[in-house]
This record gives structure tokens, sequence and C-alpha cells, in this order.
């Protein structure tokens, strides 16, 4: 056997058996913290490809997001009331009590004509008062809710207030005329309001319709509105876009190629030391800023280092019919490279620091990928379509994915069947987080020593759902 001189992680990733007397990890990602021992021609024109259709979130989306994130669902007949305090939840309004900072003054309560204290309505109605949301102290909770009505909190509560108001006469008819409004059944700062929602996509054209009929606002189109005021204040799903998108390709490269390792020192310090004291085996970094607010019942993680690999997953699951969310997230991953390995050699994805007995800890550029399926059913059949074309196994030939790995890493923070149940061990400071995934029996001493190094750390331990295989190498399989 030659001699082995330099490592990288993706060979150690890759490598099933042991090769001569070097026991390499053979971890689909060095978030391990459990220690293993040695694992023993002519391009022919064919009909033209249809382009991939651009998804557009529907008000069934939207509302499926409230209810996962912020419990809410609207009834069918909605009221005034009921739009208020869900537009109070998800924009997570200040409440009347707040103080002002810059004038160091109490913000005062309206004196409402028709709401009092103890009204279902009463304190959401402050809050969005307060935050310029509602503009009058004649609220009519009760009433129906009305499509104009609609528009005008939400375009406030979406933030377009002040570009509302910049709007001229001419450029007002003009975007509401797109809808068909005729310039005299609107004027003023309504109009101006109304036009702001059109030109921003708050109301999206499949709502022009409903707009233009006016009378009482349908679930489907208070639904929309909520949604578009999440996205429109960045708190809807954070993604670099879907599966099925003409550019998803192009923004997986960019976003590969922008990232870097990630350092947070502060934090490195910490769980470098516990490489040290063996507590664990490996870790890895990452950003909360990249998370991507899926909703958990919908979503897997999956890890890997090689980009063109993500780019042939997402092929592949357009190949066999499922159009997900695709959200990128940095990741360095770090673990101990033992000295007899060889001289590592150092890379702007790959750095090493040498430890007192001699050997180094090695981090690695890699990234996770978060998916949301459009269904349960897309989430499972994940499973069996890695299983099947991007695992590495020994009594197989099938063809594969480029840099497919013996042992893959995805997971899911809700339960699925056959997947094992592990734990995370997380400590975070500030934006950023350190990760080791272990055995769930050996989660209690991890988190433990993790407090003993950093007391004063966030540090939480949770269970989640994680593929057989790397389930597998956490118990020292190779497979």
């Amino acid at each position: 056997m030659k001699k082995i001189t330099q490592i990288t992680l993706a060979a150690l990733l890759a490598a099933p058996v042991t090769l001569g007397s070097l026991s390499l990890p053979t971890s689909a990602s060095a978030a391990s913290a459990t220690p293993v021992g040695p694992i023993t021609s002519q391009s022919v024109k064919g009909p033209a490809a249809k382009a991939p259709i651009a998804y557009t979130e529907s008000a069934a989306d939207f509302a499926q997001f409230m209810q996962a994130k912020y419990n809410i669902q609207l009834p069918q007949q909605i009221t005034k009331g009921d739009f208020i305090q869900a537009i109070a939840s998800i924009t997570e309004a200040a409440p009347a009590s707040v103080t002002d900072k810059a004038s160091d003054s109490a913000t005062k309560t309206p004196s409402f004509t028709d709401l009092k204290s103890g009204d279902s309505a009463y304190d959401a109605a402050v809050s969005l008062y307060n935050n310029g949301v509602l503009t009058g102290t004649e609220v009519h909770a009760k009433d129906q809710l009305s499509t104009y009505a609609a528009v005008f909190i939400a375009v406030k509560a979406a933030g377009f207030k002040e570009l509302a108001y910049t709007y001229p006469v001419e450029k007002t008819a003009k975007a509401l005329a797109k809808v068909g409004i005729n310039k005299n059944r609107v004027q003023g700062q309504a109009a101006q309001e109304l036009a702001a929602a059109i030109d921003t996509g708050l109301i999206p054209e499949n709502l022009y319709p409903a707009l233009l009929k006016g009378g009482v606002a349908s679930k489907d189109f208070a639904d929309t509105l909520l949604g578009r005021i999440l996205v429109s204040q960045g708190k809807y799903k954070h993604e670099i876009g879907r599966s099925g998108d003409a550019d998803i390709f192009s923004k997986l490269y960019a976003a590969y190629r922008t990232a870097d390792l990630i350092e947070s020192p502060e934090l490195r310090k910490i769980v470098d030391q516990a490489l040290r004291d063996d507590l664990v085996t490996g870790y890895n970094l990452k950003d909360s800023r990249f998370d991507s607010n899926f909703i958990d019942e919908l979503t897997l993680t999956y890890g890997h280092d090689n980009i063109q690999h993500a780019v042939q997953l997402v092929g592949l699951l357009r190949s066999e019919g499922i159009d997900a969310d695709v959200q990128f997230q940095p990741k360095t991953s770090a673990f101990i490279y033992l000295k007899e390995w060889g001289e590592p050699k150092e890379t702007s994805d790959y750095k090493v620091t040498q430890i007192e007995n001699g050997n180094y800890i090695a981090s690695a550029k890699e990234y996770d990928i978060q998916f949301e399926f459009n269904n349960v059913a897309d989430k499972v059949r994940f499973n069996d379509i890695v299983l099947k074309y991007a695992k590495k196994n020994s009594d197989s030939t099938s063809p594969l994915i480029l840099s497919s790995w013996w042992q893959p890493l995805y997971y899911s923070p809700t339960a699925l069947a056959n997947y094992p149940v592990i734990s995370n061990n997380k400590i975070a400071l500030g934006n950023y987080y350190a990760q080791s995934f272990s055995l769930k029996e050996n989660a209690k001493a991890i988190r433990e020593g993790f407090l003993k190094l950093a007391p004063d750390a966030n540090i939480t331990t949770y269970d989640f759902w994680v593929d057989q295989p790397f389930f597998n190498y956490l118990n020292g399989g190779s497979e």
C-alpha cells in the first residue's frame, strides 16, 4: 500500500475500511461525539424541455406556516378583530407599556371608543396603534373584515407606509389601473396605500379580482396578506430557492463559493478544548442567521462537503418528481487529525492547528442543505432515494451520484419511521453555535463536560431523528 501523506476530510469521510495500520474515521460528518474504534459522443437533439414553472406561495402555504409557527388559524368568517390579533402576533408588535428609549417616556395607551381592556382584540389593537398600524380610535373589531380594510392595515404592518405616501397622483392612478380600479373610487392616502400594496406585491395578481370586487375579505385573501407581511418583514421561510427553480444550481454554487470557514474564536476555544479532553471526537460550527425557518414536520437537513454533490442531489430530487424549498447553510467541521496520518496540507477551505500531543485539530469547509418538502410523503421518500442513488455499499455496483458517502448524514427534527433517535449537544454564543452529535446514552456526559468548560454559555441537548447509516456509524459500523 502506498504511504498516505495527505488525507483530506472528504477522503476521511469516504473511507469504508481500515487502510493498512491507519484507523480512519468513516463518518459522513465530523459532528460525531461518540469515539469509535478502527473501521475495519455526439449530442442528439430531442424535444425541447419545458422550463420549470416558478412556484408561488399559496394562501394554503401561508396558512400552514402560520399555524405551525404562530398557532394562528383564521376562521372562515373573519372579523376585523381576528385580523388585528393575527397581525399583532406575526409582527410581534411591541405592547403599549414599552418605553420609548429615544425619548425615555412611556408610550400612551389609546382611548378606543369601541374597545375596552379585557376585550379579545384590545391588547392587539393597542400594540398596532402604538406601532402606527392602526391610526384611529374606532376599531370596529366585531365587524366582518373587508378587503380594503385588510389592505390598509397590511400595508402599514408590512412596513410600506412611508413608501406609500411618496406616491404622486399619476403614479397612484397607474398602479390602481393594473387592477382595474378607477382613480375616483378611492383617493388620498387610502389610494396611495392601495397603490403601494399593488406595486410591492403585497397584493399578488391572483388577488386582483377580489380587490376589484371589494366587499368582505375571504379567508384566502386574509391568509395571503398575512403571509405577504411575513415575507416583507423577512419572517417567512429563509431559502435560496426551490429545487424546481431554473436557477437553483447557480444559487447553490454562489452560496458555496461565498461561504468561508467559520471562525468564532471564543466559541472554538471551548469546543477545541472538548476535543483535547476527548469529550467529543468532532463538532460542527454554524451560523444561526442561516436558519431556514422551515416547518419542522416537512424538513430534513442533509450534510456534505462537495457542492457538486448538492447540485446532483437536487437534480436527483427533480428527476424523482420531488419539489422542495432549499436553504444553504455554511458549516465548518472540526475533528482530531492524527499525526501518524502524515503532514496535513492546508488550503483556504482546510486549516489545522497542532495541539500538545502532536496531533492536530482540523477544520474543513462543509455545508448543510435544508429541504422543506411539499408534504410528509415526499419527506419519507427521500430516504429511499438516497439509499438507492446516493449511498455507497460494499455489495452494490449500482451507479451513484457524485461523491456519495458510505454514511450519508440527514436528519429530521420530528419523528420518522426507520430513523433512529440520537442527540445533539449544542453550545451557542451570539449568532454562532457548535454542535456535536452523539448516541442518546452519551449526551448527559457531554452536556456536563460542556458546562464545566463554559458554565455561562447557552448549552442545550435535544433528541432528533437521523438516517440509519449515520446511526450505524455512531455505533462503530462502516456502512
